[in-house]
Protein backbone atom coordinates (compact mmCIF):
# COMPACT_ATOMS: atom_id res chain seq x y z
CA UNK A 1 0.00 0.00 0.00
CA UNK A 2 1.70 3.42 -0.97
CA UNK A 3 2.18 5.70 1.64
CA UNK A 4 -0.38 8.94 1.69
CA UNK A 5 2.00 11.80 -0.37
CA UNK A 6 1.39 15.49 0.95
CA UNK A 7 2.70 18.28 -1.49
CA UNK A 8 4.37 21.29 0.73
CA UNK A 9 4.70 24.40 -1.64
CA UNK A 10 6.15 27.10 0.58
CA UNK A 11 9.32 29.65 -0.01
CA UNK A 12 10.34 29.95 3.39
CA UNK A 13 12.56 26.42 4.19
CA UNK A 14 11.90 26.85 7.59
CA UNK A 15 8.27 26.69 7.47
CA UNK A 16 8.29 23.74 4.92
CA UNK A 17 10.33 21.58 7.06
CA UNK A 18 8.50 22.06 10.02
CA UNK A 19 5.45 21.19 8.75
CA UNK A 20 7.30 18.27 6.79
CA UNK A 21 8.37 17.10 10.55
CA UNK A 22 5.01 16.70 12.01
CA UNK A 23 3.28 15.26 8.60
CA UNK A 24 6.49 13.06 8.50
CA UNK A 25 5.84 11.69 12.76
CA UNK A 26 1.98 10.58 11.34
CA UNK A 27 3.35 8.06 8.58
CA UNK A 28 2.66 11.17 5.10
CA UNK A 29 5.42 11.13 2.86
CA UNK A 30 6.23 14.64 1.96
CA UNK A 31 7.57 16.56 -1.52
CA UNK A 32 8.54 19.86 -0.82
CA UNK A 33 8.69 22.87 -3.35
CA UNK A 34 10.10 26.21 -3.29
CA UNK A 35 8.04 28.23 -5.66
CA UNK A 36 4.53 28.02 -8.00
CA UNK A 37 6.12 26.01 -10.70
CA UNK A 38 8.02 23.65 -8.44
CA UNK A 39 4.51 23.08 -6.98
CA UNK A 40 3.00 22.59 -10.77
CA UNK A 41 5.74 19.78 -11.62
CA UNK A 42 5.17 18.26 -8.27
CA UNK A 43 1.50 17.61 -9.00
CA UNK A 44 2.38 16.47 -12.72
CA UNK A 45 4.83 14.21 -11.50
CA UNK A 46 3.96 12.35 -8.81
CA UNK A 47 0.62 11.15 -6.90
CA UNK A 48 0.04 13.95 -4.61
CA UNK A 49 -2.74 13.18 -2.53
CA UNK A 50 -3.35 16.56 -0.97
CA UNK A 51 -1.24 20.19 -1.10
CA UNK A 52 -0.82 22.61 0.69
CA UNK A 53 -0.09 26.03 -0.55
CA UNK A 54 1.33 29.48 0.50
CA UNK A 55 -0.44 31.99 -1.60
CA UNK A 56 2.85 34.65 -1.88
CA UNK A 57 5.70 32.75 -4.00
CA UNK A 58 7.74 33.12 -6.39
CA UNK A 59 7.14 32.24 -10.49
CA UNK A 60 3.63 31.24 -9.50
CA UNK A 61 1.17 32.41 -6.95
CA UNK A 62 -0.70 30.06 -4.64
CA UNK A 63 -4.02 31.56 -6.80
CA UNK A 64 -2.42 30.41 -10.23
CA UNK A 65 -1.42 27.05 -8.70
CA UNK A 66 -4.67 26.26 -7.77
CA UNK A 67 -6.15 27.16 -11.14
CA UNK A 68 -3.85 24.78 -12.53
CA UNK A 69 -4.34 21.39 -10.29
CA UNK A 70 -8.25 22.00 -10.82
CA UNK A 71 -8.02 22.08 -14.26
CA UNK A 72 -7.03 18.00 -13.94
CA UNK A 73 -7.07 17.32 -10.23
CA UNK A 74 -9.64 17.02 -7.41
CA UNK A 75 -7.19 16.26 -4.70
CA UNK A 76 -7.89 18.78 -1.65
CA UNK A 77 -6.22 21.75 -1.14
CA UNK A 78 -5.17 23.56 1.68
CA UNK A 79 -4.34 27.28 1.60
CA UNK A 80 -1.21 28.35 4.33
CA UNK A 81 -0.91 31.65 4.23
CA UNK A 82 0.45 35.06 5.87
CA UNK A 83 -2.88 36.61 3.85
CA UNK A 84 -5.05 36.99 6.62
CA UNK A 85 -7.71 39.50 5.01
CA UNK A 86 -11.38 37.45 4.47
CA UNK A 87 -11.24 38.68 0.89
CA UNK A 88 -8.27 36.24 0.91
CA UNK A 89 -9.85 33.51 2.21
CA UNK A 90 -12.92 33.97 -0.01
CA UNK A 91 -10.69 34.30 -3.12
CA UNK A 92 -8.83 31.14 -2.04
CA UNK A 93 -12.02 28.91 -1.34
CA UNK A 94 -13.94 30.33 -4.66
CA UNK A 95 -10.91 29.23 -6.57
CA UNK A 96 -10.86 26.00 -5.26
CA UNK A 97 -9.34 25.57 -1.85
CA UNK A 98 -10.94 23.13 0.30
CA UNK A 99 -9.86 24.48 3.64
CA UNK A 100 -7.34 27.83 4.54
CA UNK A 101 -5.15 28.54 7.20
CA UNK A 102 -3.37 31.66 8.47
CA UNK A 103 0.43 32.06 9.65
CA UNK A 104 2.02 31.91 12.11
CA UNK A 105 0.16 28.80 12.95
CA UNK A 106 -0.41 25.40 15.16
CA UNK A 107 1.22 22.37 13.81
CA UNK A 108 -1.03 20.30 15.19
CA UNK A 109 -3.94 21.96 14.19
CA UNK A 110 -2.58 21.96 10.43
CA UNK A 111 -2.07 18.09 11.00
CA UNK A 112 -5.88 18.17 11.99
CA UNK A 113 -7.25 19.33 9.10
CA UNK A 114 -5.03 17.44 6.90
CA UNK A 115 -6.24 14.17 7.98
CA UNK A 116 -9.53 15.51 7.98
CA UNK A 117 -9.72 16.78 4.50
CA UNK A 118 -8.21 12.91 3.54
CA UNK A 119 -10.74 11.50 5.56
CA UNK A 120 -13.28 13.74 3.78
CA UNK A 121 -11.73 12.46 0.30
CA UNK A 122 -12.06 8.77 0.76
CA UNK A 123 -15.35 8.98 2.07
CA UNK A 124 -16.23 11.12 -1.38
CA UNK A 125 -14.16 8.69 -3.67
CA UNK A 126 -15.67 5.35 -1.75
CA UNK A 127 -17.93 3.22 -4.30
CA UNK A 128 -21.34 3.93 -4.67
CA UNK A 129 -24.24 4.13 -6.67
CA UNK A 130 -23.95 6.33 -10.27
CA UNK A 131 -23.85 9.38 -8.93
CA UNK A 132 -27.03 10.72 -10.60
CA UNK A 133 -28.92 7.37 -9.81
CA UNK A 134 -32.26 7.20 -8.65
CA UNK A 135 -32.23 5.46 -4.89
CA UNK A 136 -35.45 3.68 -4.17
CA UNK A 137 -36.37 2.13 -0.42
CA UNK A 138 -39.33 1.80 1.52
CA UNK A 139 -41.43 3.92 -0.23
CA UNK A 140 -38.68 6.58 -0.57
CA UNK A 141 -37.33 7.77 -3.65
CA UNK A 142 -33.97 10.08 -3.76
CA UNK A 143 -33.34 11.63 -6.99
CA UNK A 144 -29.50 13.27 -6.49
CA UNK A 145 -29.74 15.11 -9.66
CA UNK A 146 -33.06 17.04 -9.00
CA UNK A 147 -31.95 17.18 -5.51
CA UNK A 148 -35.81 15.95 -4.72
CA UNK A 149 -37.01 13.49 -2.23
CA UNK A 150 -40.67 11.61 -2.43
CA UNK A 151 -42.17 9.59 0.18
CA UNK A 152 -45.34 7.39 -0.35
CA UNK A 153 -45.35 9.66 -3.93
CA UNK A 154 -45.40 13.32 -1.84
CA UNK A 155 -42.75 15.48 -2.05
CA UNK A 156 -40.46 16.04 0.82
CA UNK A 157 -39.08 19.52 1.15
CA UNK A 158 -35.53 19.49 2.73
CA UNK A 159 -32.64 22.10 3.31
CA UNK A 160 -29.09 21.04 1.24
CA UNK A 161 -27.56 19.77 4.23
CA UNK A 162 -30.68 17.42 4.96
CA UNK A 163 -30.60 16.13 1.46
CA UNK A 164 -26.94 15.98 1.48
CA UNK A 165 -26.94 13.88 4.80
CA UNK A 166 -30.09 11.38 3.67
CA UNK A 167 -28.41 10.91 0.10
CA UNK A 168 -24.73 10.18 2.04
CA UNK A 169 -26.50 7.40 3.92
CA UNK A 170 -28.59 5.94 1.55
CA UNK A 171 -26.13 5.59 -0.85
CA UNK A 172 -24.08 3.58 1.58
CA UNK A 173 -26.90 1.65 3.61
CA UNK A 174 -24.64 -1.01 4.90
CA UNK A 175 -22.65 1.77 6.66
CA UNK A 176 -22.32 3.73 9.99
CA UNK A 177 -21.25 6.45 9.89
CA UNK A 178 -20.22 8.78 13.23
CA UNK A 179 -21.10 12.22 13.53
CA UNK A 180 -17.43 13.26 12.46
CA UNK A 181 -17.65 11.56 9.10
CA UNK A 182 -21.31 13.12 8.22
CA UNK A 183 -20.42 16.82 9.23
CA UNK A 184 -16.49 16.34 7.39
CA UNK A 185 -18.55 14.74 4.62
CA UNK A 186 -21.65 17.19 4.33
CA UNK A 187 -20.06 20.64 5.73
CA UNK A 188 -16.17 19.92 4.19
CA UNK A 189 -15.02 21.33 7.63
CA UNK A 190 -13.03 19.89 10.49
CA UNK A 191 -14.76 18.00 13.19
CA UNK A 192 -14.64 20.32 16.56
CA UNK A 193 -17.04 18.99 18.95
CA UNK A 194 -19.61 19.66 16.57
CA UNK A 195 -21.64 16.13 16.74
CA UNK A 196 -24.23 18.73 17.90
CA UNK A 197 -25.11 20.00 14.66
CA UNK A 198 -25.17 16.87 12.87
CA UNK A 199 -27.65 15.52 15.90
CA UNK A 200 -30.13 18.76 15.02
CA UNK A 201 -29.73 18.00 11.24
CA UNK A 202 -30.82 13.92 11.41
CA UNK A 203 -33.66 14.84 14.11
CA UNK A 204 -35.25 17.10 11.59
CA UNK A 205 -34.40 15.40 8.56
CA UNK A 206 -36.76 11.72 10.78
CA UNK A 207 -39.22 14.41 11.71
CA UNK A 208 -39.87 15.85 7.85
CA UNK A 209 -40.13 12.04 6.69
CA UNK A 210 -42.43 11.33 9.19
CA UNK A 211 -40.79 9.18 11.30
CA UNK A 212 -42.40 10.43 14.50
CA UNK A 213 -45.54 9.03 12.99
CA UNK A 214 -44.55 5.78 10.57
CA UNK A 215 -43.32 2.48 11.64
CA UNK A 216 -40.60 2.91 8.98
CA UNK A 217 -37.66 4.56 10.23
CA UNK A 218 -35.06 5.23 7.27
CA UNK A 219 -32.61 6.20 8.87
CA UNK A 220 -30.77 3.88 12.28
CA UNK A 221 -28.75 5.10 15.23
CA UNK A 222 -26.23 3.15 16.12
CA UNK A 223 -25.33 3.58 19.62
CA UNK A 224 -22.37 4.69 20.69
CA UNK A 225 -21.15 4.75 17.30
CA UNK A 226 -23.12 6.84 14.87
CA UNK A 227 -25.87 6.65 12.14
CA UNK A 228 -27.02 4.05 8.90
CA UNK A 229 -29.58 4.21 6.96
CA UNK A 230 -32.33 1.69 7.30
CA UNK A 231 -33.98 1.36 3.68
Amino acid sequence: MKPTTILIADDEPEIADLIALHLGKEGYRCIKAADGREAVQAVQTHAIDLAILDIMMPQLDGYEVTRQIRERHHLPIIFLSAKASDLDKITGLVLGADDYMTKPFNPMELVARVNAQLRRAQLLNQPAPDARAVIEAGGLIIDPEQRSVWRYGRPVELTPKEFDILYLLAAHPKKVFSAEHLFQAVWGEVYYENGNTVMVHIRTLRKKLGEEHDKQKWIKTVWGVGYTFNG
